[in-house]
């Protein structure tokens, strides 16, 4: 019993090193949700697995895992360095969703990296990549794939309706 207090005591100590920010420009605490939570404390790392989904205001992060690793601090586990989702990610904005197989955020250049049959989707565009870059302080994106050339069906390729068009 006691080494069981002793492990959710230091996973809720950890635990907030996870306050990453997903969500551009907020403060907001960061709501983790999953299956199971395991706590790396050594590592400061923790994993969370099965259907999880991060909310921060009105941004979600949805994926099959995700890890959360802080930065180290003497003896303790820090600010959060980076997070990294796995299996069906999906980073849901106001006015924007991509879905991909992978995702990696990181603290330092506030941006996430999403890989893997990226699908961007804002408004009625869609556009798709096999990498995409989002920076959290500008909003910029970029997009990149690994095929080149005219033939490949595997470019960087969108489709985008121009405002007030029709259909």
């Amino acid at each position: 019993m006691m080494a069981a207090l002793a492990a959710l005591t230091g996973a809720m100590a950890f635990a907030g090193g996870a306050m990453a920010q997903i969500a551009p420009r907020s403060n907001a605490p960061i709501d983790i949700a999953a299956d199971q939570s395991d706590a790396f404390t050594k590592e400061c790392r923790v994993v969370w697995s099965g259907d999880v989904e991060a909310l921060q205001a009105r941004t979600r992060l949805r994926a099959q895992k995700l890890s959360v690793y802080s930065a180290r601090k003497g003896d303790d586990c820090g600010e959060t360095e980076r997070m990294e989702a796995e299996g069906q990610v999906y980073y849901v904005e106001a006015d924007r969703t991509v879905r991909a197989d992978s995702a990696v955020y990181s603290a330092s250049s506030e941006t996430i990296t999403l890989s893997g049959g990226v699908v961007v989707v804002q408004g009625r565009s869609v556009a798709r990549a096999d990498r995409v870059i989002i920076d959290l302080k500008s909003g910029q994106s970029q997009m990149f794939s690994a095929t080149k050339g005219r033939g490949s069906a595997q470019r960087v390729r969108g489709i985008f309706y121009p405002s007030g068009q029709p259909n």
